[in-house]
């Protein structure tokens, strides 16, 4: 990518898009009784899937984004299985229908924090209040120094296909400034127990962009991973947000790598793995020809949610535990953050419902068109106005931000079809900014477009 262009773009605050609106928009007026009403409306043909929050750790990474605690007591996990189990219950019992599930995500956090007699429970729990599907994926994170031989026997039981697993980098010094130390032989032993547990897919979590990470050492953690050959690989740029995450002011924001060394790192490691016989999927994944998720790319059916990128095409994701998000076709809901808050209010037998946001006809129209963007790098902007009953918009009226983008050669326009040029696929959440009608919303929490 041309610097100038790199300049221009890189250092853009912007959402990733697994959701549109983004949580940012989300607002306090779609609260439990909100949820209520739509868990009953919902129709009894419906596939759902189910995401599960474990918000524990026995240690903090100091790049974590995600809403987790530190717990060195099992007493506190206790407490939270119970509350999780009597979210079960309500939610369920406003549904009008035992639902379909097609995927159970275990998400955190590390869920295989849990004891493995409570996971396996956990599991039949779910089993028994949803018709949870013979084929269905159930997949789980992982972290590999805190696995043990019991909880590879309850991944077993519980029939988890696809696993998860953080390994960031390998470089010590990059684990030592963001506290995160985890050797080589830790992971592989965790690959090949994962395996003989008859896990069959894979995933290797990396981040470029970290303190005192160089191009070099993004290269000699790649070579290490392809040696235990993982089905698939997320690459995630860091996202520097120490307002938001105070944690994160424990990493020295001069020991940030710069936008240019940044893009450096990403391409550098896209490179290595495409040479290696994984296809890239769209903005951030890697994944061998065979797997699930190259297979519904090429068929224009890869789609995205809160996890990422995802095989995953349910109607209906219902998550559970403090701060999970749901979305329904009405629109999205979140679970109290804080989890005094969260178990209090299941206590009291109320739904622990937060904030949430109810979806317009043209917030799904944009949905799509970002979606599409997101995952095909091209969007048929009338095709889709079309399917949701809407005229075909002049593009330069509707989305004006196309011009300057066009101008500047990140995407190419055929009629009302938009494409992200090849050289700027690394830009395509800049290009999905343009269809998004809330962007002026505040930002801080946002990450680096690269």
């Amino acid at each position: 990518m041309h610097p100038e262009l790199l300049a221009r773009y890189a250092n853009e605050r912007l959402p990733r898009y697994t959701s549109y609106p983004t949580s940012p928009r989300f607002h306090p007026a779609v609260n439990a009784a909100t949820y209520r009403a739509w868990l009953s409306d919902l129709a009894g043909d419906l596939t759902g899937s189910l995401y599960v929050h474990i918000p524990f750790c026995r240690a903090m990474c100091w790049y974590c984004g995600c809403h987790t605690t530190v717990a060195r007591r099992d007493h506190p996990i206790a407490n939270y299985l119970q509350a999780l189990r009597q979210e079960i219950a309500l939610v369920t019992a406003h549904l009008r229908h035992r639902l379909q599930v097609s995927h159970v995500h275990f998400g955190g956090g590390t869920p295989t924090i849990l004891p493995a007699e409570d996971l396996i429970a956990l599991c039949a729990l779910l089993r028994e209040r949803f018709a949870v599907s013979a084929g269905a994926e159930i997949a789980i994170e992982i972290d590999p120094r805190t696995l043990t031989d019991n909880i590879l026997a309850a991944l077993a039981t519980i029939g988890v296909g696809r696993a998860s697993l953080g390994v960031q980098s390998f470089d010590p010094v990059v684990q030592q400034a963001i506290n995160r130390v985890q050797s080589f032989e830790q992971t592989a032993r965790a690959v090949e127990g994962l395996r003989r547990a008859g896990v069959a897919g894979i995933n290797f979590d990396l981040i470029y962009g970290l303190p005192r990470q160089t191009v070099q050492s993004c290269i000699d953690t790649v070579e290490r991973c392809l040696a235990l050959r993982p089905d698939r690989f997320s690459v995630f740029g860091y996202a520097h947000v120490p307002t938001f995450k105070k944690h994160q002011r424990k990493i020295a924001e001069a020991d940030l790598p710069k936008a240019a060394e940044r893009y450096r790192q990403a391409e550098t490691i896209a490179a290595l793995l495409q040479k290696a016989g994984y296809r890239r999927i769209g903005l951030d994944h890697y994944a061998l020809p065979q797997d699930s998720m190259a297979i519904a790319q090429s068929q224009g059916a890869l789609r995205r949610n809160f996890q990422g990128y995802t095989t995953d095409r349910a109607a209906v994701l219902l998550g559970f535990g403090a701060s999970a998000i749901g979305r329904l076709p009405q629109g999205y809901v979140q679970n109290e953050v804080v989890l005094g808050r969260y178990a209090g209010r299941l206590a009291q037998g109320e739904l622990p419902v937060a904030r949430g946001y109810a979806l317009t006809g043209e917030d799904r129209l944009r949905a799509e068109l970002i979606e599409r963007l997101m995952c095909d790098f091209r969007v048929d902007v009338a095709q889709i106005c079309r399917a949701h009953g809407r005229p075909e918009p002049d593009l330069d009226a509707a989305f004006p931000a196309l011009r300057r983008l066009e101008a500047d050669g990140i995407v190419r326009r055929e009629g009302a079809s938009v494409e992200v040029a090849a050289h700027a696929r690394s830009l395509v959440r800049a290009v999905a900014a343009a269809f998004d009608a809330y962007l002026d919303a505040p930002g801080r929490t946002h990450s680096r477009a690269v």
